[in-house]
């Protein structure tokens, strides 16, 4: 099955449970500040799920083009990209479990043809104020027996706790303000079998295997959340009189499934573009070589669909992220052949991907901006070239955080770029170093006019506000479990995630971790108040808090204090109370550089 015929079985599917399809939103939405990008089919819907009628009617459906920039970085393994469709249907109201459940089991089977021997859900497990999802787990016994599968609890239905099968705005019941609506989901995974387990090195390979364990096997494919419940003014829940169904499923990620192979670039939806690419470099899409013909194939296509939605490169917001990927692809395509290849050249590798949507890309419109791509590479490459000429002449050892930081501010050269290069030569750049040179340049070209942050946090949303916050619980708690040795050295906060850096000397075991993600959510259940002093720098060092950038404050700081848990001296925003933070999982950590580490975290 390709790609189009996949969207228009869905599509089918769901009109003929007399569902009304809807176009799908601007890649790009108009006067929303609030976001860069569509991210989900959900997203441009959350006023009709909070119970505004829409027009269209009670159920609806349609694929929706998503961007989520989340950490760039990340793409280059088989199944993450910044670019994707999401596949949605919605019931305001209407329909909920049992006909969810079993349109989605019944498309799944019945209409693309997944073997159910493959298939594996989640349930909600309960909590002290909503029982188990008995009815779901009643509803897949039911379906899978009439593919003569017994689906045992733990053996083919998996029930986690909210933290993994709970949807609200909030995140956790418990984090859920007065008003908020929630309710459990269920999950459907996909499982390679034991011979797809990926991460053959890490601490998944003597671990219980399920489909919430993150070893590669298994893969989620979709998501039926079941909008059920509102919280109170006295914290309790209360059933919704009008229940919602919110279901979003993975476009490549049934396709892949549907070949039986967990790399989604080997479906048409990449293939077409990767061939090219092995034409282009005279090499094959294996071993080494795929995770930067990876990077290259979803960053133009992602570059496409944000020239499509009016984005042209740019320093801020959506342009930065289209230059940031245009650049990337063009060092990718750069490390595989030897040579910087000039604009028009990726602008042609862009055209292929216009042939692969035409349900979405007009040729005729779409062609003509792709001259962007050509200006943007052709501006990047004298920087490029004068960059690399110099990392050139430089052995390993000189390869360092200020040699990174002197490339930029001479040359314009980004540090990723750098960072790129010399990951690939076997050099480990010192980020946490290279932020503190920006901090130094930085503080001392800035005035101290009134109202600009000390710490370095300049974007004062509600969510960064929510990781700056995390940061705290987070340093904190890797101090009582590894000792009091653990410093910060360096922390970089997104909308998406948070990152953050600290000296110690080795990997964190599996218990370890936990115990630091433990222990931090448990401060944000307790809501803890966040509270701030003023007062000299010396007395906040006298009164036991924590300043390891000493030399980023000036005589009066601010002293922040979590509870009884944390005291830090910090100039960033932060929330007033930790249950506002929601619940966080620390999802990858890696070293950078000789006694430091680094760990992602994401509020769930």
């Amino acid at each position: 099955m390709t790609g189009r015929e996949l969207r228009q079985a869905y599509l089918d599917f769901f009109i003929s449970k007399n569902h009304t399809r809807i176009d799908p939103a601007p890649l790009v939405l108009e006067n929303d500040p609030t976001t860069l990008f569509t991210s989900s089919g959900m997203q441009p819907l959350v006023p009709y799920l909070l119970g505004q009628p829409h027009p269209a009617g009670t159920r609806l459906v349609n694929s929706q083009p998503s961007f989520r920039s989340q950490d760039i970085d990340e793409i280059g393994d088989n199944r993450h990209s910044t670019f994707f469709e999401m596949l949605g249907n919605w019931s305001l109201g209407d329909y909920f479990k049992q006909e969810q459940l079993t349109w989605f089991f019944t498309f799944l089977t019945d209409v693309v043809g997944l073997d159910p021997q493959h298939l594996y859900v989640s349930v909600f497990a309960g909590n002290d104020q909503v029982p188990r999802d008995d009815e779901s787990i009643a509803i897949w016994q039911q379906l899978f027996a009439g593919k003569k599968i017994v689906a045992k609890i733990d053996e083919r239905i998996f029930a986690y706790p909210a933290s993994k099968n709970w949807w609200s705005r909030s995140g956790v019941p418990e984090n859920m303000p007065p008003g908020e609506p929630g309710g459990p989901d269920s999950e459907v995974f996909y499982d390679f079998g034991a011979d797809f387990k990926f991460h053959e090195n890490s601490s998944f390979k003597s671990s219980p295997c399920h489909p919430n364990c993150d070893c590669g096997r298994f893969i989620e494919i979709g998501n039926s959340v079941f909008m059920q419940y509102q919280k109170l003014d006295n914290g309790s829940l209360k059933e919704l009189p009008q229940k919602n169904v919110d279901f979003g499923g993975g476009f490549e990620r049934i396709l892949a499934a549907i070949n039986h192979t967990p790399d989604i670039f080997t479906t048409d939806l990449y293939l077409p573009l990767i061939k090219q690419i092995e034409k282009l470099t005279q090499r094959s899409y294996t071993g080494d070589h795929q995770p930067a013909m990876r990077i290259i194939a979803d960053h133009l296509k992602a570059s496409v669909f944000l020239i499509a939605a009016g984005v042209t490169p740019g320093n801020k917001q959506q342009p930065y992220l289209l230059r940031r990927l245009l650049r990337r692809s063009a060092v990718k395509l750069h490390l595989l052949t030897g040579r910087s290849l000039d604009g028009h050249t990726l602008s042609e590798l862009a055209e292929t991907i216009i042939s692969i949507y035409p349900e979405y890309l007009d040729s005729t419109q779409i062609t003509p901006k792709l001259s962007l791509i050509s200006e943007e590479i052709d501006k990047f490459n004298k920087a490029l070239d004068k960059g690399l000429s110099l990392l050139d002449k430089q052995s390993p050892e000189q390869i360092t955080s200020q040699f990174a930081f002197d490339l930029l501010q001479t040359y314009g050269f980004p540090y990723e770029v750098t960072k790129e290069i010399a990951t690939a030569r076997g050099v480990t750049l010192d980020d946490a170093g290279f932020e503190s040179l920006k901090d130094q340049h930085t503080q001392a070209s800035r005035t101290t006019s009134a109202g600009m942050f000390k710490g370095g946090l300049q974007d004062q949303s509600e969510i960064t506000t929510k990781y700056h916050t995390a940061t705290h619980l987070l340093h904190a708690a890797l101090r009582q479990v590894l000792g009091s040795t653990v410093q910060q050295v360096g922390s970089n906060i997104t909308g998406d995630r948070l990152r953050f850096d600290f000296t110690h000397p080795q990997a964190l075991t599996p218990l370890e971790l936990q115990q630091v993600e433990d222990l931090v959510n448990q401060q944000i259940i307790a809501n803890l108040p966040v509270t701030k002093e003023i007062m000299s720098l010396e007395a906040a060092k006298d009164s036991k808090a924590l300043a390891f950038f000493s030399h980023k404050y000036t005589d009066t700081v601010s002293v922040y204090s979590i509870g009884d848990f944390s005291r830090e001296v910090c100039g960033g925003p932060h929330v007033e109370s930790t249950g506002a933070i929601g619940p966080i999982t620390f999802y990858k950590q890696e070293a950078v550089g000789q006694g430091r580490r680094r760990l992602y975290g994401k509020i769930r």
